[in-house]
């Protein structure tokens, strides 16, 4: 089994930061993208941003020098830094990672159970 558990969410105001953590545990050969998404409410959910197991990152317009998405490999964790927060980042941020779980396979989408992120104005 694997599993992704995210931690960091909470209540900011506007302009204020938030770090995201998410690990992954459990018995897997190797991760490739982690990323995280997003679901607002009355939303659907939505790619925020993601990372390759080497480092390249991409993000969607909307976060785009706000939010920095980083990953330790070691640790197995994806890490999500949002400044500048604004009203419309409230969503439950859910972390996603591609994980191999024997080598030689393909693999798999899992997804955490999501942590919520509430900005005032």
């Amino acid at each position: 089994q694997v599993q992704l558990v995210e931690s960091g969410g909470g209540l900011v105001q506007a302009g204020g930061s938030l770090r995201l953590s998410c690990v992954a545990s459990g018995t897997f050969f190797s991760i490739n993208a982690m990323g995280w998404y997003r679901q607002a409410p009355g939303k659907q959910r939505e790619w925020v941003t993601s990372i390759t197991s080497g480092g390249s990152s991409h993000y969607t317009e909307s976060v785009k020098g706000r939010f920095t998405i980083s990953r330790d490999n070691a640790k197995n964790t994806v890490y999500l830094q949002m400044n500048s927060l604004k009203p419309e980042d409230t969503a439950v941020y859910y972390c996603h990672a591609d994980v191999v779980r024997s080598k030689g396979y393909a693999g798999m989408n899992y997804w955490g159970k999501g942590t919520l992120v509430t900005v005032s104005s």
